[in-house]
This record gives structure tokens, sequence and C-alpha cells, in this order.
């Protein structure tokens, strides 16, 4: 039986917070901002204040994020409306974002084994949520912003405002298309067609994946050859001329690692962002993989022209047989 989320005061936050004060606020962005906030009994959370004409919708899934618990998903604790506004109350990670700790003010020097726990992570948080929770639910907004670090720089996947439950008779649904739309995370059957399936997490986890080792963005790579090219593109250029260990972030100490694992958790990120939905794994197949000690014959392939990343069906046969970007 699944409980209902907990409902908070709006006076008890705002003790919480100082009256939502700057000196509080963890961040924001266009969907809201976040407060770090100390309630009565000393516990310290995350509250999200959003706007939502009203939340009646959103209870169900309110009530069902509620009841998911797992090691790499951070835990809505309650709830809060109060006019316009919705607070969602969240457990606070001590660390931060991910993005943070790549791109920050301050950011941190993450070796090479951090960077394989927070990918190894991630990918547990979303096979849980795909196939290991008794519904399945589709994150929509899979980026390094929305993965938060405790602070053993242990991952947790955040932010569940733009989830989608898949009916259990269906392998995908069409939609409105939501979230990082000019990021470069969002999948090509989904910016292109909105149909949505648990794939569309698996190819946004694939560009977190090259953003991690990497440690560039997504959107650009800053580099005198390759100004203005995708992250992806250059990946993908690289693995063509077999030198896509040169995407490794060259912050991390080459002894930390055997470049056979780097080539491998590339080629992962690589099958993860392949055009075909079919062609890219289950998230559980990527932990699978990432837990295995190699990849067998299966490889990511490459379209080979603009058209096979355009006209896209929904392949609903679940095969790692790699074939098609």
């Amino acid at each position: 039986m699944l409980h209902g989320p907990r409902k908070y005061s709006y006076g008890d936050l705002k003790i919480a917070t100082d009256n939502f004060s700057d000196e509080h606020k963890l961040g924001g962005g266009v969907f809201g901002e976040v407060y770090k906030g100390t309630l009565k009994d000393g516990n310290t959370v995350a509250i999200k204040k959003t706007t939502m004409a009203s939340i009646s919708g959103k209870m169900q899934e309110l009530k069902i994020i509620s009841n998911v618990h797992h090691r790499h998903l951070v835990r809505l604790l309650g709830y809060c409306n109060k006019g316009p506004f919705l607070f969602l109350v969240h457990e606070y990670m001590d660390n931060g974002s991910l993005d943070q700790s790549l791109y920050g003010d301050k950011p941190v020097n993450l070796n090479w084994r951090g960077r394989f726990e927070i990918i190894y992570g991630t990918a547990r948080g979303l096979a849980y949520l795909h196939e290991q929770y008794h519904i399945t639910i589709i994150h929509r907004n899979i980026k390094t912003s929305n993965i938060l670090l405790d602070n053993e720089f242990h991952p947790k996947i955040a932010d569940f405002g733009m989830i989608r439950l898949l009916p259990e008779d269906k392998t995908h649904m069409s939609t409105k298309v939501a979230g990082s739309m000019n990021s470069g995370y969002v999948a090509p059957e989904y910016a292109v067609h909105g149909q949505l399936s648990e794939k569309v997490d698996t190819y946004s986890f694939g560009m977190v994946v090259l953003e991690i080792i990497s440690g560039k963005r997504c959107d650009y790579v800053i580099d005198d050859e390759t100004l203005g090219q995708s992250l992806l593109d250059y990946a993908w250029n690289l693995y063509d001329r077999g030198t896509h260990l040169n995407l490794v972030d060259g912050r991390l100490d080459p002894t930390e690692y055997a470049k056979d694992d780097a080539k491998k958790i590339i080629e992962i990120a690589l099958m993860c962002t392949q055009s075909s939905i079919s062609a890219r794994p289950t998230m559980s197949e990527v932990v699978t993989l990432l837990s295995d000690n190699s990849l067998d014959e299966m490889l990511p392939i490459r379209p080979t022209n603009h058209e096979d990343v355009i006209n896209i069906k929904v392949d609903t046969t679940s095969n790692i047989q790699l074939s098609g970007r």
C-alpha cells in the first residue's frame, strides 16, 4: 500500500529557510529555486519552490515518488502548497550537483574511481526506476545538474518534477516534449516526434557519461580544433578513428585507470546514444555491461547519414545487438 507524502506547513518551511532568503538559496532555474533549510527536528533538507496552478493532478505522482527508496535516488520527504506555489522537501546532499563538481567555480578534481562510481550508481538508480519498481518511471530530465552527490560523493538522481509513468501494457507513449531541449541531453525520437520510452533516459545517461569521462559540457567542446562541435559528435569522430581514449579528461592521472576500461565506458556511452531506439541497451543491461569484464562483440555503430537520426520509428524489440547509432 502506498502512503502519501508528508504535508509540511508553510510556516515551518519559512522558518527553516529564514523566509527563503538568498543566503539559503542553493540554486535555481526555469523550474524553480532550491533552498537549504533546517527543520525544527534539526534535520537539514533541500526545499524546491516551484509554481503550479493546481497540484491535484500531481498528487498520485508525488505519492509514488515518496514511496521510491533507493540508495541512488534522492528521497522526497514531503510537500507543501501555498497559493500558486508548490514546495517539495527532499533530503539534503552535502556536495551539491555533479555539474558543480565538474564545471563549477570551485570544481572538484574527481579521480577515476570516483567518476566510475558516479556512472555506476546513476545507472543503478535508473535501472530501478525503469525495471525494478512496481511501476515503470521515466525521469525525462537526466543531466549532470540533476545528479546530486552525498558527503562521500556517491550519486543520487534528483528532480522528479517531469516524470512520466509508463502503463504496463505500453512500450512507449507520445507526449509533449519537456526538459532541456537545447542542452544536448534529449534523445532524437523524443525531440523530433515526442516518442517517449525508457530509452529516452538511456540516451541522456549516455550523454552524462561522456561529460563525466571528458570533463566537458555536452553542448560544446572547448578546444582549438573543435570549437563549436558538440561533445557527442566529437566523441563519435574520435571513436571512428580509434582514438577515443583522447576523450578522457586530461586532469585524470593516466596511472589511475586501465586504457581498456576507459575505452569500454566510452563505448557504453556511445551505445546509449545510438539513434536507433532498439539498439540502445536497457539500463539493467548497462549495469551488467559496467560490471562485466568485456563488451563481447557488442560495439556502437554510427549512422551513415543525417536521415538515420531523424527518420526514427519506435522498435519495441528488446535487443542489445547494436546496429545503427
